[in-house]
């Protein structure tokens, strides 16, 4: 009964999320000049898919009760690394080769010490993301934005062009989340996550090996969000090593939030992140378009993303053993 009335709550909120995005567009495209562009609408779109990648990546940690704010460390200097390679000369593969390596030691690095070491995730993540983008901009890279390779030209298509209309970055978005809809709901591996996320402890005393899966979460998000940076990367023709010191961090987990997947995990999945990410997207683009200042549109967003922490931390009650959320 109780269970039922959860998932009930649970497919309310998508449903209100997909509605509000639907409402807020119409609303926007008749009242705002300049919004149905065709200038504007690549600019949402690209921004949308990139977000809802590195959304994807996040999903995965937070399903299995756990927060990576170093994804978008991964998405700046994972990138910009192959990008600098091919510019030196090395071969296309031994560049994406030690881009994939960076990304996964990286991840592998996070999960030990959460998992192992059993230091709180956020503290984890947030230290190993400030390392990472320090150690890119301090020694890796020459420049703000590292250009994009003529060797790479064959990969551009990542993040350019479009099929039968649509851009390449919403393609890209839709091809992760059936993908990561199919890891976590229908592979051994993602439903174990899903449990971790549900009880912790009950998933040990199942005999999950409940360390070894919260490594591969870390893992895997490092690597989705190497993957988003790629294709960032990609479309604009350049890395932005920078977008660590910007709020898009708190973009992808409000994101995550609002979408409806829980941070007390075991709830949510890749429907959820593109449900927040239509939403999160069409408001960032609104807010822009509107040219309201930095600072305003910061504010918005801290509003929207504490009314909807505290919404979920009502919805989802907090017990005693997912009071320990992070802890893992």
């Amino acid at each position: 009964m109780l269970t039922s009335w959860v998932r009930k709550i649970h497919l309310s909120q998508l449903v209100i999320v997909l509605a509000t995005s639907i409402i807020l567009f119409v609303v926007l495209s008749v009242s705002v000049p300049g919004f149905l562009s065709v200038g504007n609408l690549l600019t949402l779109v690209q921004n949308v898919g990139v977000l809802g990648i590195l959304g994807m990546g996040m999903a995965v940690v937070v399903i299995g009760r756990g927060i990576d704010v170093s994804i978008v460390a991964t998405a700046a200097v994972v990138p910009a690394l192959i990008l600098q390679l091919s510019l030196e000369g090395y071969p296309v593969w031994i560049a994406i080769v030690i881009g994939i390596l960076v990304a996964g030691l990286f991840g592998l690095l996070n999960g030990l010490l959460i998992a192992f070491a059993d230091v709180p995730a956020l503290f984890v993540t947030l230290a190993s993301g400030l390392f990472l983008a320090g150690l890119g901009q301090w020694k890796l890279f020459d420049l703000v934005t590292v250009e994009w390779s003529p060797a790479l030209n064959s990969l551009q298509w990542i993040g350019r062009g479009s099929v039968l209309g649509v851009p390449m970055p919403a393609i890209m978005l839709a091809l992760m989340s059936l993908l990561i809809g199919a890891f976590l709901n229908l592979t051994e591996t993602g439903l174990f996550i899903r449990a971790i996320g549900v009880n912790s402890a009950t998933a040990k005393a199942t005999g999950l090996r409940v360390r070894k899966l919260v490594v591969l979460q870390y893992i895997v998000s490092a690597l989705i969000g190497a993957f988003g940076g790629f294709v960032l990367a990609a479309s604009i023709g350049g890395a932005p090593t920078r977008i660590f010191d910007s709020t898009l961090v708190y973009d992808v987990i409000l994101v995550i939030v609002l979408g409806g997947t829980s941070l007390i995990g075991g709830r949510g999945g890749a429907t959820n992140v593109v449900a927040g990410t239509l939403l999160v997207g069409t408001l960032l683009n609104s807010m822009t378009i509107l040219n309201l200042s930095f600072s305003a549109q910061n504010l918005i967003k801290g509003v929207v993303l504490l009314l909807t922490i505290i919404i979920d931390s009502v919805v989802n009650k907090r017990n005693e053993e997912t009071a320990q959320h992070g802890d893992i």
